[in-house]
């Protein structure tokens, strides 16, 4: 069971961080009415500006370690709660 957890964990981190970024996405476009200036978007990076930038580049850092923290202890207490059991 624990081998099952080790591998579980980076699923639950992949799935945990793909639905951080649409959050991050939504509350970007909640807050400025303007789509993230992120790569891809070509229409947002050309008018976001430098702080625009930055900003959106703090909170999807933050976000994101956020995530990896909390997945990070989620799978811990996970494998030893397994462990325990077994």
């Amino acid at each position: 069971m624990n081998s099952l957890m080790k591998l579980i964990g980076p699923a639950i981190s992949i799935a945990a961080g793909f639905l951080g970024g649409k959050i991050v996405d939504k509350a970007w476009i909640g807050f400025t009415g303007q789509q993230p200036p992120k790569h891809g978007n070509k229409e947002a990076q050309a008018e976001a500006s430098m702080r625009q930038a930055i900003g959106f580049a703090v909170l999807s850092a933050v976000t994101a370690a956020l995530i990896q923290v909390l997945t990070d202890r989620g799978t811990q207490r996970a494998i030893a709660k397994f462990s325990k059991k077994a």
